[in-house]
C-alpha cells in the first residue's frame, strides 16, 4: 500500500506535521490581546457578597492605581509658584499714589512732634512741645508758587530785608529735603527776594567751614537748606537764629517715590533734632512763625 501511495503521500504528510508545528509555534509566539489579566479575587468559604465585593474593590485600587512619586524638581517648583502668590508689602510710594495729595496743616505737624517724641518723653514733657495756632503761617492750599505763597505770609518783606543788618545769620529759613530741591526753591525765589541775598544751606559737595565763612562774609537774608546741614551750622555756630522771623516747611512737595519731607527717615530725624533745638523755642517766644508750604 505504501508503494502504491509513493512519494507524494510522504511529502503531503512531512508537509502537514510541520506546518501543524508551525502553526502551534506561532500561536505561542502571538501575543495576547490583554497584556495584564485583572486578578480575580478568591471566594473562600463563609464570605459573604459584601466581602467579595470589598475584595474586588481592593483589588482593582492595587491593579489599576498608581500613585506618582513626588521628586525633588516638583518640591522646587511647587515652592517656587507657592513664593509667586505672596503678597508684596505696601510701600510708601504705594500708599500715596492710591492717595491723593492734601496740603499740610499745623494739626500734620504737631502730630508729627508728638508721635515722634512719644517713647523719649513724658506726657508734661510732650506738652512742652506743642505749639499755639497763633506760632503758624497760613499753609500752602497747593495753588500757591513759592512766590506767590512767601508774598502771602512775608507782605512787608522789603521793609524787613532792608532792616536787617547782622551777619552769620538769617531772616527766612526754608527747609526742604535735598541738595537739588534747595536750588530748585532758590530759582523759584527770584521775584519775591528783590535786593535780598540768598544762601544754599546743604551738604552737598560745600563743607560746613566754607559755609560759616559765606556767613559771616556778609549779610544773608534767606537760607535755603536741609535740615541736617542747618543744624551742623547750628551746633557750630555759624548760624545763629536771632534775626530769624520766618521758617517755611517744604511741606508738601515729593520725589520722584512721592515721599515728602518727613517721610524721608534721615531727614525726619534731622528735622526733629532742628525743631527741639533751634526754632521750638522762637515760637515759643514769639518771634519766630512757621508756614507750610
Amino acid at each position: 500500500m505504501g508503494d502504491d501511495l509513493g512519494e507524494e503521500w510522504w511529502d503531503h504528510a512531512g508537509n502537514s506535521g510541520a506546518s501543524e508545528v508551525e502553526e502551534e509555534t506561532q500561536q505561542d509566539k502571538q501575543p495576547t490581546e490583554k497584556t495584564s489579566a485583572k486578578i480575580k479575587p478568591v471566594k473562600r468559604k463563609g464570605d459573604t457578597d459584601n466581602t467579595v465585593k470589598a475584595k474586588k474593590k481592593k483589588t482593582k485600587e492595587k491593579t489599576e492605581c498608581i500613585i506618582p512619586q513626588k521628586t525633588e524638581a516638583d518640591d522646587e517648583k511647587s515652592s517656587k509658584v507657592k513664593k509667586g502668590r505672596k503678597k508684596k508689602k505696601k510701600t510708601i510710594t504705594d500708599v500715596l499714589a492710591a492717595s491723593e495729595p492734601k496740603p499740610g496743616c499745623p494739626a500734620d505737624l504737631q502730630n508729627l512732634v508728638t508721635q515722634f517724641f512719644s517713647d523719649t518723653r513724658s506726657v508734661i514733657e510732650q506738652e512742652e512741645l506743642k505749639l499755639l495756632d497763633s506760632s503758624f503761617l497760613s499753609t500752602n492750599d497747593l495753588t500757591h508758587t513759592l512766590n506767590s505763597y512767601l508774598k502771602q505770609v512775608c507782605p512787608k518783606w522789603s521793609k524787613i530785608q532792608k532792616q536787617h543788618k547782622e551777619k552769620s545769620s538769617v531772616v527766612l529759613l526754608i527747609v526742604c529735603s535735598a541738595a537739588l530741591r534747595a536750588i530748585e526753591l532758590i530759582k523759584q525765589l527770584t521775584t519775591f527776594k528783590g535786593e535780598a541775598k540768598a544762601i544754599k544751606l546743604f551738604a552737598k559737595h560745600i563743607k560746613v567751614e566754607e559755609q560759616v565763612k559765606l556767613l559771616q562774609k556778609g549779610v544773608t537774608h534767606i537760607g535755603v537748606g536741609t535740615p541736617g546741614r542747618i543744624k551742623a551750622l547750628i551746633e557750630n555756630e555759624g548760624l545763629n537764629l536771632k534775626a530769624l522771623r520766618y521758617v517755611v516747611l517744604d511741606w508738601n512737595w515729593r520725589d520722584q517715590k512721592l515721599r515728602r519731607m518727613v517721610d524721608i527717615p534721615e531727614v525726619k530725624l534731622d528735622f526733629m533734632k532742628l525743631f527741639e533745638s533751634g526754632i521750638l523755642k522762637g515760637c515759643k517766644e514769639d518771634k519766630v512763625k512757621i508756614g507750610l508750604f
